[in-house]
């Protein structure tokens, strides 16, 4: 349903119209969010969507250092704590006063985010100091704090406080069903949500009274049409229909690379995409010989020349390389002969059939890449019956573990090998949140221990060896299906200077864009 957000001053949106210059950017990605509530769900597509109607305290240049954002610059006081000194003058889209306040709340609320309470377990009460200045706190020392607070975008607290027309905390995190905070924002970045039908159409405007005077962006308004099909998206980029798209399938790649009419860019990214094999639902899967034979029976090589176009890396574990977990010992595993050996030795030669999902507008190529590992395990006796959905319903399905065997693609959060291990393959605990993603339900203690003790470990080198261990663990217990490093592409009208605005975590500065 479409609706007008509340969040939004009327009078701010009368002020944008009216900028000088004011450039339109229509916006083509294989989905939109799916939600409007930062925290209801951690993924790339909601990333992307905080970096646009939110701000973060810091955020990654392209160099991957950190830059100043809500917080001005930092200083580490001692072991444990971060002292934050934010920006002074910056407004909510609802005319409210960003404060230290708004940042507290927010870390605890990310704290009672299912999806987010994971990665902000290591962190303790924050200490408000000022209005303007907020120490960060960590239970242990946590050599990853400033690559954390790239990830608390904070919201106007005065504005998710109190009780909305259904008698709900405006606060509630709801994954699926009604919720405020679903259908209304107040952010501190560039863009206010003016009007979304899900699945369908956003349009964002640009906020009048941003502080980021100094930005070189020039986009008033983006209208973002999610595009599923990857033709569709493609042709209406060539046609003229939409400026920008993301991402561009590999087999359009040459394509576009010759053309006049657009400007391609691409990058080698590190987001892992993997199949996960669920114990709890299948005695088959706590069989080590059947996991081993499935890793061994998937043609990775195969998918990334094929389907993939070239356009991945092959993948054996979970870290890329320039990971502090990266193991160069540990290689990609297809061997079809292995992998019948390996199931003719299991408690299962005569194999089995089982049920899969995934989605079909998340990652590039996933329908393809599941309807050929369905085709792989015919190979071994495995029978799979697959179902492909939209983004928008699959992660409600994911989440339920409604199929034997999920597909699952991570890029580290904090560009650190260990938030793989905390999402993917720690054992599941809903108190923590670690184990959000772990619909394969591995779960290996000494796999935990190695991580836990991981986060508190400032020695590089130690620290690097604890992760190549638990690496090495799991890739000898055939806990998941690796795949492939999925490799980035944005393609856009020549005007449209795209270079400076992206980065390997695929959050593009939309804010940052020049139109020329």
């Amino acid at each position: 349903m479409k609706r007008l957000i509340v969040a939004v001053l009327a009078a701010a949106l009368v002020m944008a119209a009216g900028i000088a210059h004011a450039k339109t950017l229509k916006l083509a990605m294989d989905a939109d969010p799916v939600s409007m509530d930062p925290h209801v769900q951690l993924s790339g597509g909601m990333l992307q969507y905080s970096h646009m109607v939110f701000d973060p305290l810091i955020r990654w240049t392209k160099e991957m250092d950190f830059e100043p954002r809500l917080a001005e610059k930092w200083e580490r006081l001692d072991d444990l704590t971060v002292r934050f000194h934010l920006r002074k003058g910056v407004k909510f889209h609802s005319g409210n006063e960003f404060t230290a306040k708004d940042v507290a709340w927010t870390l605890d609320r990310l704290k009672k985010s299912q999806d987010f309470k994971g990665l902000f377990e290591p962190f303790a009460e924050p200490k408000i100091v000022d209005e303007y200045t907020i120490d960060i706190v960590t239970k242990e020392p946590y050599p990853l704090l400033l690559n954390m607070a790239t990830y608390i975008f904070p919201m106007d607290s005065e504005f998710y406080t109190g009780t909305d027309d259904s008698g709900q905390p405006k606060d509630a995190i709801v994954k699926t069903g009604p919720s405020f905070a679903n259908v209304n924002e107040s952010g501190t970045g560039k863009f206010i949500v003016a009007s979304r039908e899900q699945g369908v159409r956003t349009v964002f405007k640009v906020f009048a009274d941003y502080w980021d005077t100094e930005s070189p962006g020039n986009v008033s308004e983006i209208v973002l049409t999610p595009i599923k099909e990857n033709a569709t998206r493609v042709a209406a980029l060539l046609s003229g229909d939409v400026d920008f798209i993301m991402p561009v399938p590999p087999q359009d790649l040459d394509r576009l690379r010759g053309s006049d009419k657009v400007k391609l860019v691409t990058m080698t990214g590190s987001r892992i995409i993997t199949f996960q094999l669920n114990q709890n639902r299948r005695e088959e899967f706590k069989d080590p010989k059947v996991r081993e034979a499935i890793v061994y029976a998937t043609n990775n090589p195969g998918i990334v020349e094929k389907i993939m176009k070239g356009f991945a890396t092959v993948a054996g574990q979970q870290s890329p390389e320039g990971y502090l977990g990266y193991n160069e010992a540990l290689t990609p595993r297809f061997d079809l002969d292995k992998a019948k050996q390996l199931m003719a030795e299991s408690n299962y030669p005569d194999g089995f059939t089982v049920s899969m999902i995934a989605p079909n507008n998340r990652y590039v190529n996933d329908e393809k890449i599941a309807e050929a590992f369905v085709s792989m395990m015919a190979k071994i006796g495995i029978k799979v019956d697959l179902k492909t959905m939209p983004k928008a319903q699959y992660w409600d399905q994911f989440d339920d573990q409604v199929a034997d065997i999920q597909m699952i693609g991570w890029h580290a959060d904090t560009e650190d090998t260990a938030n793989f291990f905390e999402f993917l393959l720690m054992c599941p605990n809903k108190e923590t949140g670690y184990g959000q993603y772990n619909s394969g339900n591995y779960c290996n203690p000494e796999v935990d221990e190695i991580i836990l003790a991981s986060q508190s470990e400032t020695d590089t080198a130690k620290r690097a060896e604890m992760l190549q261990k638990a690496e090495k663990i799991v890739y000898d217990d055939a806990a998941y299906v690796p795949l492939h490093w999925q490799d980035l592409s944005w393609a856009g009208k020549p005007n449209l200077q795209i270079e400076p605005i992206v980065n390997v975590m695929d959050f593009p500065y939309f804010g940052d864009l020049v139109v020329e």
